[in-house]
């Protein structure tokens, strides 16, 4: 299952980085994404990366800002979060398909879950 880490309290403008791992499990060859559930709202798209076919993909609300990557060496996904904002409160979570058949970045289409990591963006 995955375990999410990193979160935290932070002002506006600051940056913060998640970090994602399966134990025993190499994250890179999968289907990963980066979904978050803000206070009284639904889960929502943050990042994705496809494998088949290949591709990167963010939500509007974040591009130019958050950056989804591998972390080959130490076999973890990340998630760079810079120019924080308020409306970034969530609850983060790390999402896994590891049969490689989600073709979008959908919620639906990840069977594994982490229990998630909170970030709250406040003054």
């Amino acid at each position: 299952r995955p375990a999410e880490s990193g979160g935290g309290s932070v002002r506006p403008g600051d940056s913060l980085t998640l970090s994602c791992v399966v134990p025993g499990y190499t994250l890179y060859y999968t289907t990963v994404g980066w979904f978050r559930q803000p206070p009284g709202k639904e889960r929502e798209e943050v990042a994705c990366i496809i494998r088949d076919p290949y591709g990167t993909h963010y939500a509007d609300s974040v591009k130019g800002r958050f950056t989804i990557a591998h972390d080959r060496a130490n076999d973890r996904l990340l998630l760079r979060m810079n120019s924080l904002k308020a409306e970034d409160t969530a609850l983060y979570y790390c999402a896994v398909d590891a049969d490689v058949t989600a073709t979008t970045c959908s919620a639906s289409e990840f069977p594994d879950w982490g229990q998630g990591t909170q970030v709250t963006v406040s003054p």
